[in-house]
């Protein structure tokens, strides 16, 4: 890859599985750099972190969770002059190998999706956290005129205008990191794209699966949805003046 990627780790006590994850990183994309984003852990996820090669390590006062870790880190590549930033999770699930295929994605899109639902791998979830996957997935798939089969996935890729609107705009509250993040997008005209990927188990870590907090995520993606079309977006200059300004640069 001939651009400068960054991989962003949001890490809440990851410490435990965080040397396997870089090591990964490590021998299948020698050439992307990493910024592990501590979220306010009580363990040692930032010592181990820099001892375990990431190129970078921000440490967050208290727990903001992931949009707010990602809000950090989408500042950090765009005043660090990457030109594409992948957000991965530090739990394990998100394979790196599959880091070339998002970045060869962007060459359609503003945002790429790895997602869980579109024909690899045999990841499933059933119950109510299901029936509201797949409502947001038929919702979203209309706002962004594309199908879309795995709307809250964790796994994503993103150009360099799409990293400088997120490091000067991006949601932190609950599934502001996917869904709010990706309709504020859309309504600000970048576009956004999937690729199959398959999930792994995490490696660290217990999932939430009780019914009672599948129904609690049910309402909760449906009012975060909501919010994201009502919510009112900052101004992004047009595609047209990106590119005049871009070129008068460059002369």
């Amino acid at each position: 890859m001939n651009q400068r990627v960054l991989l962003i780790l949001p890490a809440w006590n990851e410490s435990e599985g965080l040397p396997a994850i870089l090591k990964e990183i490590q021998e299948k994309l020698p050439s992307v750099d990493t910024l592990v984003v501590d979220d306010g852990s009580a363990d040692e996820t930032a010592a181990v972190a820099a001892a375990y090669g990431a190129t970078a390590v921000a440490r967050l006062p208290y727990n903001l969770g992931v949009g707010g870790a990602m809000r950090l880190g989408y500042r950090y590549a765009y005043e660090h002059g990457y030109d594409i930033a992948i957000q991965c999770d530090a739990d394990g699930q998100h394979d790196p190998a599959y880091v070339p295929q998002l970045v060869a994605a962007l060459g359609q899109a503003d945002l790429v999706i790895g997602a869980r639902f579109a024909g690899e791998g045999a990841y499933t979830v059933r119950g109510p956290r299901k029936w509201a996957m797949k409502l947001l997935s038929v919702v979203l798939s209309r706002i962004a005129r594309t199908r879309l089969t795995d709307t809250t996935s964790g796994f994503r890729a993103c150009n360099r205008n799409l990293i400088e609107f997120f490091a000067h705009w991006y949601p932190v509250e609950y599934l502001g990191d996917t869904v709010e993040s990706m309709v504020g997008a859309i309504r600000c005209g970048f576009t956004v794209r999937q690729i199959p990927v398959a999930m792994r188990e995490r490696t660290t870590g217990t999932p939430s699966a009780s019914p009672l907090k599948a129904m609690v995520y049910l309402g909760r993606a449906g009012f975060v949805l909501l919010l994201a079309m009502i919510r009112r977006m900052p101004e992004v200059p047009r595609r047209e003046e990106t590119r005049e300004l871009a070129g008068a640069a460059a002369k």
